[in-house]
């Protein structure tokens, strides 16, 4: 059995922290041959997809082998976990992915769900779970929201790993400015959210797998900062899921099944979804470290299970 990871350059991959270097392990562990490429060495010639890979064996991290053009026919399984930001490369890549899905080849996440379901506005689909937001352009109507509020959260729509993400009062002076710079002069649209203090005590990554939570960790800002990100700083801590918590899986998880959004991240924050994460979801390592559970391992048996 062969599965293809399609990533950023695989050179650049810290195994320690990364999920996708995380399944790759689990794969070899469970027999399965795996191989890498990246987003700009897929291909189609007529309605025949196909890639220039390298085969990986992950331990001792890292041994790649020779490139081979190949078609993606031969793959029982490809996972697209490219980093965003979700580019017209990215959106080329899952383009070209489809062709292979059309000829039977299994693509994690789906192809046309990646476009769908944009890490900040996918959890729009359930907005009744979330804290009160608006995804807007006009400054008029974020400085109207922003007062209703009192403290928002402004974050870019295409931003990943906290960057870019900002915290402010309705009352802050320079407020117009800063919503005009942004929003590009009102032409790109940001979310705003109702900034909640519950941050402070942790912001929930819960990880997915096919519909069902299997891991979770809770994510603590540093000092000085509310962003909990662990890309910024951000401390992981061994979790359990709330009964709250096990009820917004419970209502996300059939969508995302039917999506075919295999592998996702949610965020919670005080009981309250925040996005939901569906490029190249991570947490793996950290669940693994602070939970003593297999969860690589145990994503690959549930893709077996479920995808025999």
């Amino acid at each position: 059995m062969k599965q293809l990871f399609v990533l950023d350059p695989i050179e650049l991959i810290n195994p320690v922290k990364d999920s996708s270097a995380a399944l790759i392990e689990a794969c070899y562990r469970a027999s399965i041959e795996s191989w890498v490429c990246t987003p700009s060495d897929l291909q189609a010639k007529g309605a025949k997809a196909g890639v220039v890979a390298k085969t990986i064996i992950p331990e001792p991290w890292l041994t790649l082998g020779e490139p081979h053009n190949l078609s993606l026919n031969e793959f029982h399984c490809i996972w697209m976990r490219k980093d965003p930001p979700v580019d017209e490369a990215f959106l080329y890549a899952t383009h070209l992915l489809e062709v292979a899905e059309r000829n039977g080849v299994l693509v994690l996440n789906k192809p046309s769900s990646l476009r769908a379901w944009n890490e900040k506005l996918g959890a729009l689909r359930f907005s009744n779970l979330m804290a009160p937001t608006l995804v807007a352009s006009r400054v008029n109507e974020l400085k109207e929201f922003a007062h209703e509020q009192g403290e928002v959260v402004l974050k870019p729509l295409g931003g990943k790993g906290g960057q870019g993400v900002i915290r402010i009062g309705d009352a802050a002076a320079g407020l117009d400015a800063l919503l005009e710079l942004v929003t590009s002069q009102e032409q790109m649209p940001v979310m705003m959210q109702k900034f909640l203090p519950k941050v402070i005590e942790g912001d929930k990554r819960i990880l997915l797998v096919n519909g069902d939570p299997l891991g979770a960790i809770n994510r603590k800002p540093k000092k000085g900062d509310f962003r909990s990100n662990l890309a910024l700083g951000g401390k992981a801590e061994a979790t359990a899921l709330s009964v709250r918590e096990q009820e917004i899986c419970e209502e996300l998880g059939p969508s995302l099944k039917r999506e075919g959004l295999f592998f996702v991240g949610i965020d919670v924050i005080g009981g309250m979804l925040s996005e939901i994460n569906v490029t190249s979801p991570t947490g793996i390592r950290e669940v693994e470290r602070l939970a003593s559970v297999p969860l690589a391992d145990q994503v690959i048996e549930r893709l077996l299970k479920d995808f025999p």
